[in-house]
């Protein structure tokens, strides 16, 4: 595993920065994913988050064969337009893998790569309701259907708000975020980004921070909203049966409770050994080139038997 490891940062790379609006949509830890997934000549590998594509195009210039999973409705027009002839394209969520590689008749993959979180297309398109810097409606829905992040404002209780605020977004001030959103939703209903954001905003203790006040509370908002803990646990459960013996999964996590999930799963599977004790890092010459880079966590395992 040297020339794995040979790309890593530090461990502690400090995370949490703020995505700058203006910041390029390239693929995180492009070198390292593949230093990990080894792609081949005809062989697949499973790109479960597709995003922009970046991993995906620089896996089929490597030879691989590629199935790409996005819950999002317009990545079917980004993978169209890489019109690559091995790629096939799946709209669903990776929770979904051993269905969705079943129906397009895609044989056990040889890798498969999950860049968990929001893409920075969702980021930096203001009508997604994503990001707390750009005002638009409060939807933050990744396949646009279903419950939306204002109908789930609108209708949980102060102590249950408290409770999602705390355990999905790790807030120290969850109680005090939640009563003050009870209080603003009374008035008039919160329907847009910006106006939680404001909400959020005073409800916050003054001193000095590291980001946006806000940020911790979209990033609970948007893991219920999605249920993306638990898309990830059922989409490694599917990775760990499908993935041929020999097999790698490589995942970006970017949040301390996706990168748990994924380091617990990897040393409890009779079926997948890690190959980092400690997650990668990006290089803080990727970090310049790209900030999104800043909190991401590379973790990798193989399949070592079926």
């Amino acid at each position: 595993m040297t020339t794995l490891l040979a790309h890593a940062a530090p461990y502690g790379t400090p995370g949490g920065s703020t995505p700058r609006n203006d910041a390029p949509h390239v693929p995180v830890m492009l070198e390292e994913c593949l230093d990990a997934l080894r792609p081949s000549e005809g062989g697949w590998i499973v790109d479960a988050t597709f995003g922009a594509g970046g991993h995906t195009a620089a896996l089929l210039a490597a030879g691989a064969h590629v199935i790409a999973i996005d819950r999002d409705p317009s990545a079917a027009q980004r993978a169209a337009s890489l019109d690559h002839p091995h790629l096939v394209f799946a709209q669903g969520d990776f929770r979904d893998m051993e269905r969705l590689l079943a129906e397009h008749d895609v044989p056990a993959p040889m890798g498969v790569l999950m860049d968990l979180g929001v893409s920075s297309m969702q980021l930096d398109e203001g009508d997604r309701g994503f990001a707390f810097r750009h005002d638009g409606p409060l939807d933050m829905r990744m396949s646009a259907s279903g419950p939306s992040a204002a109908d789930l404002i609108a209708e949980t209780s102060e102590a249950d708000l408290a409770a999602l605020l705390y355990r999905y977004g790790e807030e120290r001030h969850s109680r005090r975020i939640a009563r003050a959103i009870i209080a603003a939703r009374n008035e008039a209903p919160i329907t847009t980004t910006g106006r939680l954001a404001d909400v959020v905003t005073a409800a916050y203790p003054p001193g000095p921070r590291s980001d946006h006040p806000a940020r911790r509370t979209f990033q609970a908002l948007r893991i219920v909203v999605n249920d993306e803990l638990g898309a990830l646990e059922e989409g490694l459960e599917a990775v760990a049966r499908l993935l041929g013996v020999g097999g790698r999964v490589a995942v970006l996590a970017y949040h301390s409770l996706e990168d748990r999930i994924v380091k617990h799963f990897f040393k409890g599977s009779s079926r997948l050994t890690p190959l980092t004790k400690r997650p990668l890092t990006a290089s803080e010459e990727e970090i310049a080139r790209n900030p999104r880079a800043r909190a991401a966590k590379l973790r990798v395992a193989e399949k070592v038997s079926s």
